[in-house]
């Protein structure tokens, strides 16, 4: 379906967005595509897998056919980064309520933490080939 794995993040979330640039500039082997929640693509594809897209706080990382959340989309990602971010991923074995656990409680405090913005962040021109809309 798709070439590369792709990431839904949320748009207009700080902390999201932040990460999505984490992830572009930790990416040298170029390996993931990048879209937000709020986009067309996330429309599309996302109710195939029973998403609602009214119910969104977490990353989204579909690879290979699978839709991978939370805790586990953000383990798989970094299992494919470069540097030490790899080494992440030993935190699989721990169980996915316990590792969702923590996650949710950064997912639910997000916007207060870290800001929202109005409208989605838009990529630089150089950066546009990542990015569904």
């Amino acid at each position: 379906m798709f070439n590369k794995p792709i990431i839904f993040f949320d748009g207009v979330c700080n902390l999201c967005n932040a990460s999505v640039q984490f992830v572009i500039a930790h990416d040298k082997n170029d390996q993931f595509c990048f879209t937000a929640i709020q986009g067309e693509l996330a429309k599309e594809v996302l109710p195939k897998f029973n998403v609602d897209l009214t119910q969104l706080n977490t990353v989204l990382l579909l690879e290979e056919g699978k839709l991978y959340t939370k805790s586990s989309a953000a383990l798989r990602i970094a299992k494919k980064l470069n540097g030490a971010w790899p080494l992440l991923y030993g935190f699989i074995i721990i169980p996915k309520f316990v590792r969702d656990w923590f996650y949710n409680i950064v997912a639910q405090n997000r916007y207060k933490w870290w800001g929202k913005e109005e409208s989605c962040w838009v990529p630089t021109s150089g950066l546009k080939s990542k990015f569904y809309s």
